[in-house]
């Protein structure tokens, strides 16, 4: 007999989906005897950094009418000279369906339409770091790193957006807040008893496979819409079942040491930045993870600065005079000595094989937002050896070039198999050296 269908029946299975816990991994692990052993061949890596709110554009993009290698850097990017044959930014790019100038992050990395499935006011579709993820993270304890600011007051819907990773759902991965967190997880040793693990694994796996039975009745008689948003419940439940799989198999296997002292408690803004960086350095010097992402503030960078503008205030500059411009430039300028700050830590990092970890990087610094709440052109500096990209370069493409068509280009160039991306319509051959 068909169960007959309620909405009691079925928030019952989706209650015991949502009460899971938060489980970051994806893919699978090498072998427990090999976790400590860092690869032969140093791995490819990519990383993407973001900012939600922009950048002064007068004094932050090259001029267009120099591209190439021989431009003059801007003041914006001055504190980067050092490695000005190291990076390249790329202009003309942009997410042809984003329209939403309160979100920095939320389409950055996907290039999604929010409005693709009707009768819905909001959709995304899984972001360049999960893409990379699914191959790249297979023997890694964590197929990605989400790294989120410890901002109290972040308003996530407007400037920096919400997460920047999304999965193949299209819903948003959640990350670690602050360094001390991000530490933590990286690593500090679960000391519950092996078999306790075991049990609670099971426990979930047993609560997993109820959750799929219900939905499975569920399906009889729906709707073709209804199918569809089951469609995408189970496939929320196969994302599960893989991170269970990959947390089993790391059972048993101590994180690796730490080369880097535990972060002090309450850092924020530029001090937070400078930590997260190099906690990024020490995940992948260990091979915790090749995939990362970090969601930088703005507010706290500001607030460190003794800078009193609020961050929405400081992207309304709308003249080259004044408090307001003052202070964007300034976060420019900061954020861009941090930058290079990293820079100079991938490069003087040694892999196993004597190369730089600067050498097998594919890292990609920008936003969604240019400023104010202009979404064309988005700022977007490239670095790193690790994907074969041209640098050193001022990169000008036509202007209805889509940003998605840079990550690809980018996961091609580390060997991700992709045949479009986002709103792609190909690679940007004037990206690949």
């Amino acid at each position: 007999m068909t169960t007959p269908l309620s909405r009691r029946h079925f928030l019952r299975s989706n209650t015991a989906l949502i009460a899971l816990p938060v489980l970051q991994s994806l893919g699978f692990r090498r072998f427990a005897s090999a976790a400590a052993t860092a690869p032969a061949t140093p791995p490819k890596r990519l990383v993407f950094l973001g900012f939600g709110w922009g950048i002064t554009t007068e004094t932050w993009f090259p001029d267009i009418n120099q591209p190439g290698p021989d431009y003059t850097l801007p003041e914006g990017l001055k504190p980067l000279a050092r490695h000005k044959a190291d990076f390249s930014i790329v202009q003309g790019l942009w997410n042809k369906h984003t329209h939403d100038g309160h979100a920095g992050s939320t389409w950055w990395l996907t290039g999604a339409n929010r409005f693709e499935q009707p009768g819905q006011t909001f959709h995304n579709s899984i972001s360049a770091d999960q893409v990379a993820a699914a191959q790249l993270g297979l023997q890694t304890r964590f197929a990605s790193l989400q790294l989120n600011h410890s901002e109290e007051n972040d308003r996530s819907g407007h400037g920096p957006g919400l997460s920047m990773a999304w999965d193949i759902s299209g819903k948003p991965v959640g990350g670690h807040k602050g360094p001390l967190e991000a530490y933590h997880r990286l690593f500090s040793s679960d000391n519950t008893p092996i078999e306790q693990q075991k049990a609670m694994l099971a426990q979930k796996r047993s609560v997993l496979d109820t959750v799929l039975e219900n939905a499975n009745d569920l399906k009889r008689g729906l709707s073709k819409t209804d199918t569809a948003k089951l469609d995408e419940y189970f496939q929320g439940i196969r994302d599960i079942e893989t991170r269970l799989s990959k947390d089993e198999q790391w059972i048993g296997v101590p994180p690796v040491k730490a080369p880097i002292p535990e972060p002090q408690p309450g850092l924020a803004g530029r001090e937070e930045i400078k930590i997260m960086y190099d906690l990024m350095v020490a995940a992948m010097q260990t091979d915790s993870t090749r995939v990362l992402t970090y969601r930088q503030p703005v507010g706290s960078l500001l607030t460190s600065l003794d800078i009193k503008v609020a961050p929405h205030d400081m992207s309304h500059y709308h003249s080259t005079m004044g408090e307001k411009h003052q202070a964007s430039q300034r976060r420019d300028l900061v954020q861009s000595e941090l930058l290079a700050g990293f820079i100079d830590k991938l490069k003087s990092t040694a892999e196993t094989d004597g190369t730089r970890l600067f050498d097998h990087v594919a890292l990609a610094y920008g936003s969604n937002i240019r400023t104010e709440h202009d979404l064309d052109n988005c700022p977007t500096l490239i670095t790193g050896g690790g994907a074969g990209l041209k640098l050193g370069h001022n990169i000008v493409v036509s202007e209805d070039t889509p940003l998605c068509n840079a990550w690809l280009t980018m996961l091609h160039g580390l060997g991700v198999k992709a045949e479009r991306h986002g709103d792609s319509s190909g690679t940007i051959k004037e990206m690949v050296a």
